[in-house]
């Protein structure tokens, strides 16, 4: 199975991470995972003024702060991953990763925190949701 894990870095991103690794009858080492996280987008208006070595050395920098921690936690977990970044609005950027990647699985942590979705699922949460067509599975 080719599972998606969005990752910010973030104690629910580490729940989910601590959920999946957790339920082995479902998950465990012999899927293929992919941790994507979604930066973001420094303002096209100053974007203009940077060179674009600097500009993608930012984000490659901002993403490493991320998917590092995760790599390691993945060795532990015997989890053959990829991890991947894209600068834009989460829940855009990750519907577009999904799209261009074709998992059979998107796992995430979400926040709970909108009223937007009955107070059950985070903002980012809710347009993955909408925006994806294959089965997303929320840790909460």
């Amino acid at each position: 199975m080719k599972v998606l894990l969005p990752v910010d870095g973030s104690p629910f991103t580490k729940r989910m991470l601590g959920w999946v690794a957790a339920h082995d009858e479902i998950f465990g080492p012999g899927h293929d995972y992919l941790a994507f996280t979604a930066l973001p987008p420094i303002p096209a208006y100053a974007a203009r003024f940077v060179d674009r070595t600097i500009l993608d050395g930012h984000y490659a920098e901002q993403a490493e702060a991320v998917l590092q921690p995760l790599r390691a936690f993945a060795a532990q977990q015997g989890w053959r991953l990829r991890t991947a970044f894209a600068p834009g609005h989460a829940a855009e950027a990750i519907a577009e990763c999904a799209a261009a990647e074709k998992p059979d699985l998107i796992v995430m942590g979400t926040h709970g925190h909108s009223a937007l979705a009955g107070a059950m699922l985070g903002s980012v949460a809710a347009g993955v949701l909408a925006r994806c067509k294959l089965p997303v599975l929320f840790v909460r």
